[in-house]
């Protein structure tokens, strides 16, 4: 009964979630208001309602990510210092992205693009000598290089935005409407969740196996760029010219990038393990992060996934029942969602009501990802329906 009372008694003492803001906290908000504020003024003649909406949810969810985990504010800073530059240098005159110096060699969308795959690479060799030299400095390198190349690729996605609008405005979007932008996406929410895994965790030794992920997507995006000139701003078309792209696509990447991020932690708990058993004294038995670090990141980082993705589910269906008529068409791209979803729902019930953990479930997040990639690229280069619209 003791216990139990002093347990009440430091509950009710805890400071409140107002005595606990800072300064910096309420600085912090009222310099995304104000961004926020500028940009309804500068952009409100290209919104409507709907629009407005999505922005204002935006901005609290800004304030509320940058009050939840504080390095994302000067990332957030970073990205709108570029961006305004590029901006400016723009002015209405898109052609300059021929000519200018910073525009051509660092601030145009694709110029920015280009820095953002050089660093990933680069910042996933680093990751891997820093996890088998044990150098803090390398492994600082390693995270340097990996913020700046998330940094370099939101602000190309911003300024694609704006390209959009300068080549006309009924051109002008979000870019989120096809595989190109869509994978640079995939690479920027990947990289975010491993960096704030890492922020919370104190360790980079898992940086090398999440920039694995990326640098396959980046692989792909330069493939896809060059191989198919898919780097073009193309107007859309109209099954996607809708406000529920701009919420649906984001939260379905935000569950891509956290399943990529789980199975490639699977991958790492599978070598831990295996190096445990086979050669303890072996090099990998040393380097590599702690199996329960493993398990304890990819079990979150399912469960994000999962919630996002879930979200992205209903709001897709609102979508359809807008845009088709109905909420579900049992459309090859919507089936593959629903066994994706059921996928994650049996790990996540499997652990959580089982208290299933180790090999197997670092199997199924593994697998689980190559069921993940055939719903996101294999039904649009297999299958045809609906959402053929997506294919390559």
């Amino acid at each position: 009964m003791a216990a139990t009372r002093e347990a009440v008694l430091e509950h009710w003492n805890q400071p409140s979630f107002w005595q606990r803001l800072t300064v910096a906290d309420g600085l912090w908000a009222l310099l995304v208001i104000a961004g926020s504020g500028y940009a309804y003024w500068f952009y409100q003649p290209y919104m409507d309602r709907y629009e407005v909406a999505i922005q204002f949810g935006a901005t609290l969810a800004l304030i509320g990510w940058g009050r939840y985990w504080p390095p994302a504010r000067a990332f957030t800073l970073a990205v709108a210092a570029l961006t305004v530059l590029a901006l400016w240098r723009y002015g209405a005159n898109y052609e300059l992205r021929k000519s200018a110096f910073l525009l051509k060699y660092l601030l145009e969308s694709q110029a920015a693009f280009m820095w953002m795959s050089t660093l990933y690479v680069l910042a996933t060799v680093t990751y891997f000598v820093a996890l088998f030299s044990r150098s803090e400095f390398i492994g600082k390198t390693a995270a340097a290089l990996t913020w700046s190349a998330t940094v370099m690729g939101m602000t190309g996605l911003l300024v694609r935005w704006r390209e959009s609008y300068l080549l006309g405005a009924d051109i002008g979007h979000i870019p989120v409407s096809n595989l190109y932008e869509v994978f640079v996406l995939f690479a920027l929410i990947t990289a975010l969740l491993y960096l704030f895994y890492e922020d919370r965790h104190r360790t980079r030794a898992m940086g090398g196996f999440a920039l694995l992920a990326i640098s396959g997507a980046v692989a792909f995006l330069l493939w896809y760029a060059f191989g198919r000139q898919a780097y073009y701003i193309q107007p859309l078309i109209p099954a996607l010219q809708s406000y529920w792209m701009k919420i649906h696509v984001p939260a379905n990447f935000i569950g891509y990038g956290a399943f990529a991020l789980a199975a490639m932690l699977g991958v790492a708990y599978l070598l831990r393990v295996g190096a445990e058993a086979h050669h303890p004294d072996g090099v990998l038995a040393r380097v590599l992060p702690p199996a329960e670090l493993l398990d304890d990141v990819m079990y979150k980082a399912i469960a994000l996934g999962f919630a996002a993705f879930t979200i992205a589910t209903i709001l897709g269906a609102l979508w359809a029942a807008e845009a088709w008529g109905g909420y579900w068409s049992w459309d090859p791209k919507e089936t593959w969602a629903l066994i994706v979803w059921l996928n994650y729902a049996a790990w996540l019930h499997l652990r959580l009501t089982k208290g299933w953990r180790g090999a197997p479930m670092a199997w199924w997040a593994v697998i689980g990802l190559f069921v993940t990639l055939f719903a996101f690229l294999g039904v649009n280069m297999f299958l045809s329906g609906l959402h053929s619209y997506g294919s390559l």
